[in-house]
C-alpha cells in the first residue's frame, strides 16, 4: 500500500528526520504506540536485553516482543533496527555460529548501534561481533546488497507502518527468506482505511500511527506476495494517550499485532499428526505456536495441511515426530484453516491484551495465554483433555462440537480446521 499523503521520498525524508533528529530518547514520543509490549517477557529474553548497553535501550522504539522460538544459529535480518536493541537481543540468542542483521534509514540510530558491536560480542563472550548493520531502505532490501534466499528469519518491531509502500516491503521479505524462513514481527493496525487528513500528519505518522495498515489489507497483500495466512501471535489494543492527536484520528481504532508468516513451497503437505518433542528452549513443556495453537510435549495433535508444511519445512522440522494422519482424530483436516482473516480487534476483545510466551513442564500458569494439560483455563485456545468448554473452538473427549473449528479428542489442543468424530 502506497502512502496517499504525498511522494514517498517525502515520507522517508519526514521519517528519517523525526527518528534521526526529532526522538532523542523514548521520552519525547508523543503517543503510547511505540511504548507497548515491554512488560512481559520470557525469562531468557530479559536476562539477554539485561546486557543490552543503556545507550542502545535509550533509544529503542518499539510496539512488540519480537523474539520468535528456536533461534540458535539462525541468520536473522531486523528490518527498521534503530538504534539495534532488538538485533544484539537477538545476537545474544542466536549464540555465535548464528547471525544478525540490522537495517536501517536513519545515519543517527545505525551511528549508535555500530558503536557498541564489540562491547557486546564481549558482553556475550563471542570471539567477534556476529552481528551486521546496513544502512538502506526496507522497501529496497536487495538493493542494499542483501541476497535473495538468505535469512532463516526476518523480525520488525513497529517499522513496517513507517513505510510508505507496505507491498514492496513484504515483496523484498519474501525474496530475501530461505523457503521455509519466517517474517515475524510487531506492528500497528487500523480498524479501517485512514482518511487522507490523518495520513498526513507528520507526527502521527512518525508516531506509527497514521500510516497503519487497515489490518484486512495485510492479509491480501500477504496472499498476493506468497507468503502464508498471517497468524495472530498477541494483540493489544491501545489509545494514543494524547487528546490533541486522539482529536485527529476520531472514532478509528489501533491495536499492536505480533504476526508469523512464512514463506512456503508451492506444493503443500499433507495434514498429518505431529507431536511436539519438548525440545525447544523455554518451551520444554509446550509449545504456543500462535494465539489457536499450543502443542504440550508428547501429545499427538492434528494439524492442517499449511501448519504440516510449516513444520516440515522450516527451523522446526526436528522438533515434531510426524505420523499419518489418524482415522479417528478428524473429520475436515483437508480444509484450509478457519482462523484464515482473523479480525485482532474482535480477538483482542474476546481475550484481552496479550503476550507471547512458553509455559514449563509443571505450570499451570495461564498468564500470557499459556495452560498445562492439567487445567481446565481456555484462555487463548488452551484446553484439558476433560474439559467439555468449546469456547475458541476447544472441545472435550465427548464433544462434537465444531465451533470455530474442532479438536482431537485425545488431546487438549484445538487447530481451527481439525474436527473431533
Amino acid at each position: 500500500m502506497s502512502c496517499s499523503g504525498g511522494d514517498d521520498l517525502v515520507v522517508k525524508e519526514s521519517v528519517k528526520d523525526y527518528y534521526g533528529k526529532v526522538l532523542k530518547s523514548t521520552n519525547d514520543l508523543q503517543t503510547n504506540a511505540c511504548t507497548l509490549g515491554k512488560s512481559k517477557m520470557p525469562r531468557h529474553v530479559k536476562e539477554a536485553l539485561q546486557q543490552v548497553h543503556d545507550d542502545v535501550k535509550n533509544r529503542y522504539y518499539g510496539c512488540g516482543l519480537v523474539v520468535p522460538e528456536h533461534l540458535d544459529g539462525m541468520h536473522i535480518l531486523d528490518l527498521g533496527s534503530g538504534s539495534g536493541q532488538d538485533c544484539y537481543v537477538l545476537s545474544k540468542l542466536v549464540g555465535e555460529k548464528g547471525h544478525v542483521t540490522g537495517i536501517d534509514m536513519t545515519e543517527e540510530q545505525l551511528e549508535i548501534a555500530r558503536k557498541y558491536e564489540e562491547y557486546h560480542a564481549q558482553q556475550f563472550g563471542y570471539s567477534r561481533p556476529n552481528t551486521a548493520f546496513v544502512q538502506g531502505y526496507i522497501e529496497a532490501l536487495t538493493a542494499a546488497g542483501l541476497h535473495e534466499s538468505s535469512f532463516d528469519m526476518i523480525i520488525s518491531n513497529c517499522v513496517v507502518n513507517l513505510s510508505p509502500d507496505k507491498r514492496a516491503v513484504l515483496t523484498e521479505a519474501y525474496k530475501v527468506l530461505k523457503q521455509g524462513g519466517e517474517l515475524y514481527f510487531s506492528d500497528v493496525y487500523a480498524d479501517r482505511n485512514l482518511p487522507e487528513e490523518v495520513r498526513k500528519h507528520q507526527v502521527l505518522w512518525g508516531e506509527c500511527v497514521s500510516g497503519a495498515l487497515w489490518w484486512k489489507d495485510l492479509h491480501n497483500i500477504a496472499d498476493e506476495v506468497g507468503f502464508s495466512q498471517p497468524r495472530i501471535v498477541a494483540a493489544n489494543l491501545f489509545t494514543l494517550g494524547n487528546d490533541e492527536l486522539e482529536a485527529v484520528v476520531g472514532d478509528a481504532r489501533f491495536v499492536s499485532v505480533t504476526y508469523r508468516l512464512f514463506k512456503l513451497p508451492v506444493k503443500m503437505e499433507d495434514p498429518c499428526m505431529v507431536t511436539y518433542k519438548g525440545s525447544i528452549a523455554g518451551c520444554e513443556g509446550e509449545f504456543k505456536f500462535d494465539h489457536r495453537n499450543t502443542f504440550p510435549v508428547n501429545t499427538p495433535v492434528p494439524v492442517s495441511s499449511e501448519l504440516a508444511t510449516i513444520f516440515k519445512c522450516s527451523r522446526f522440522k526436528d522438533d515434531f515426530h510426524f505420523q499419518p494422519w489418524a482415522q479417528d482424530a478428524a473429520c475436515c483436516g483437508g480444509q484450509a484453516s478457519a482462523e484464515n482473516g482473523v479480525d485482532p480487534f474482535e480477538f483482542v476483545e474476546r481475550n484481552g491484551n496479550s503476550d507471547p510466551g512458553c509455559c514449563g513442564p509443571k505450570s499451570s500458569k495461564t498468564d500470557q495465554g499459556c495452560c498445562d494439560t492439567k487445567s481446565g483455563n481456555t484462555d487463548q485456545s488452551c484446553c484439558d483433555s476433560k474439559s467439555d468448554n468449546t469456547d475458541q473452538g476447544c472441545c472435550g473427549p465427548k464433544s462434537g462440537s465444531t465451533d470455530e473449528g474442532c479438536c482431537n479428542t485425545k488431546s487438549g489442543i484445538v487447530e481451527r480446521s481439525c474436527c473431533g468424530p
